[in-house]
């Protein structure tokens, strides 16, 4: 397996973050779709990764920069084909890598609350994250997880 930056933009790509858009909009309420789409990925505040094996795209994954100290994971997504196989892993293992390369004193993330986010959230809880209150942008909502992570 490769990490790489990558474009968004790229076919394959914008395939895999148009099928996240349309499900995050299938199971949260339009104004708790904080998903970027690709052309947000483009942002010079944001690195944007694949995870690929053997050219195969297996994974996606993201870093914001909030302020100086403080980066958010975003965009995280695994195929359906790689589920199960650690990618997601892998791609968070990189982006907090990044982010301490960076300098930042913390991370956080904002993911669904319901049921079928569960998988996620065990994911960052096992990284230890732990649940905070909105950060950046972000207000109270029913429907949103907040997360935060300190750097040593």
């Amino acid at each position: 397996m490769e990490i790489r930056r990558d474009d968004p933009l790229r076919a394959d790509v914008l395939a895999l973050l148009e099928e996240h858009l349309m499900e995050m909009r299938a199971i949260s309420p339009p104004e708790s779709v904080h998903a970027l789409d690709a052309a947000a990925l483009t942002a010079p505040s944001v690195t944007f990764w694949t995870l690929r094996e053997g050219g195969l795209l297996l994974g996606c994954g993201a870093l914001t920069e909030l302020d100086h100290t403080h980066g958010e994971v975003k965009s995280m997504r695994t195929t359906p084909a790689a589920r199960g196989r650690g990618v997601a892993t892998t791609l968070l293992r990189h982006v907090l890598d990044e982010a301490r390369g960076r300098g930042y004193r913390r991370v956080s993330l904002e993911t669904g609350s319901q049921p079928h986010f569960a998988p996620a959230r065990r994911l960052y809880a096992r990284h230890g994250f732990l649940p905070c209150g909105p950060f950046g942008d972000y207000g109270p909502d029913p429907h949103s997880a907040f997360f935060t992570l300190a750097l040593s």
